[in-house]
């Protein structure tokens, strides 16, 4: 492996793609330690610490996962983190399978999707704007903006404007590194800039860890003992392994390519497979499970608050993350549900079927055609059934660590969940980005044997 890795930094074109990579992560890293002047951080910090078990508190934790933010302790100028870029994109492609005009745009190539990139910036700068400007009353409602910016009990305009062009311009600065990596350097620009976000995390969450745990086997001292820093290492190792098996597990389909005579030559006949991913989904379902979940403990806490010792705070319990079964359940249901909704989305066999029968090749037992698309459509259904129930044991494996072994949620976030999905994902992709460049010069890449 050393030597492999050797070999890769000895390539000078990847070698300066990686440094160039590096060198625009560390810009954003930079940036995510300047605040915001008008917040309070010490008044942050109290707020969040009390209601880190609240449905705000878990709101904005999950936010922070998978926009590569941070709302609970320091209100920086990327406060809003990539998160509207990737809802605007989100937006756009749901808008392509329901929308007839987007649909065309999509299916036009290079001109259409750069078409689609622009109207997706547009759209970033709108989701921008209001994100920000309703975030800044959040803070001023619950009294989290220095008292020498106010005037009155409320911000000045002037003020809030920029507040509100600052935190936009943050998330364009953003999305503009994302553009450069994916343009000059190696991997998905986005993709790393939220994994970055996720790993920043890990330091403080063993820091925490270590806090909390003893190494003394069985201690009453209210500290996690020896015997259960072995059970989260095993589990960690567990999960990883795990989420890594269902990255890259495929179904593949054998396909078959006609032949056909070009004047004394025979082309085609070749056996070769059609890879159907198994997560077909990717961390979509967890995002979307997760942040529905959300509301309806945002709205019981809200009725608690306003009206205490009635029925609102039970049910305030039942969908508060954590042993509840109630939440648990949905959680499930839901990405079930989600799994087979984004696949139904992102993967059309009718499609799918018609480019095997224009390029010749057919799954040998099928006609081309309907009775393609409807086996490729069976075979779809079954592999969700099976990637969802796997993506579904991943996502509440946190939320079970974080009650049962009662451990910082922080800390449980690493052991599943959208972060270690999004950190494998994009661990892999950049691992195949890197083995595309080593390959073309005829080495081995890094997962292969020597």
């Amino acid at each position: 492996m050393w030597e492999k890795l050797r070999v890769v930094f000895t390539i000078p074109e990847l070698r300066k793609k990686i440094f160039f990579t590096l060198g625009l992560l560390a810009v954003y890293r930079v940036g995510w330690q300047i605040p915001l002047p008008v917040v309070d951080q010490a008044k942050m910090t109290a707020f969040f610490g009390q209601s880190s078990n609240e449905g705000i508190g878990q709101l904005f934790q999950q936010v922070a996962t998978f926009s590569a933010a941070q709302f609970s302790s320091n209100i920086t100028i990327f406060g809003l983190g990539i998160m509207p870029y990737i809802s605007a994109s989100i937006i756009f492609q749901l808008l392509g399978s329901v929308w007839g005009p987007l649909e065309r745009l999509q299916k036009e190539g290079e001109s259409g999707r750069k078409k689609i990139n622009e109207y997706t910036r547009y759209a970033t700068v709108l989701l921008c704007i209001g994100q920000s400007w309703a975030y800044l009353g959040f803070l001023v409602q619950n009294d989290l903006v220095k008292e020498s910016f106010l005037v009155g009990d409320s911000l000045s305009f002037g003020w809030q404007l920029v507040t509100v062009m600052t935190m936009t311009a943050g998330t364009i600065f953003l999305m503009w590194l994302g553009e450069q990596i994916d343009e000059f350097g190696i991997g998905n620009g986005i993709s790393l800039i939220i994994m970055a976000g996720i790993l920043a995390g890990m330091p403080g969450a063993l820091v925490r860890l270590g806090s909390e745990s003893s190494l003394e086997l069985g201690t009453g001292s209210g500290k996690l003992g020896l015997e259960v820093l072995i059970l989260l290492v095993v589990l960690f190792v567990a999960v990883v392994a795990g989420v890594v098996f269902i990255t890259l597990g495929q179904r593949r389909i054998p396909t078959q390519s006609a032949k056909h005579v070009r004047g004394r030559r025979v082309y085609g006949g070749m056996r070769q497979y059609l890879p159907l991913r198994v997560n077909q989904a990717g961390v979509m379902p967890i995002i979307f499970a997760s942040s529905l979940l959300m509301f309806p403990s945002l709205l019981f806490s809200g009725l608690d608050r306003a009206f205490p010792n009635t029925i609102w705070g039970p049910m305030h319990d039942m969908f508060m993350r954590g042993t509840s079964f109630m939440y648990n359940a949905l959680y499930v249901i839901l990405i079930y549900f989600f799994c087979y909704f984004w696949t139904a989305i992102t993967f059309n066999p009718k499609d799918m079927a018609e480019n095997l029968k224009s390029f010749g090749t057919f799954i040998p037992g099928y006609r081309p055609g309907k009775r393609t698309a409807d086996y490729l459509e069976k075979v779809m259904v079954r592999i969700t059934y099976v990637g969802a129930g796997f993506l579904a044991l991943v996502a509440i494996t946190p939320t079970i660590i974080s009650g049962i072994i009662n451990v910082d949620y922080q800390v449980a976030s690493f052991f599943g969940g959208t972060g270690l999905l999004i950190a494998v994902s994009v661990a892999f992709d950049l691992v195949q980005k890197i083995d595309s460049h080593l390959v073309m010069r005829n080495y081995p890449g890094l997962l292969e044997k020597s």
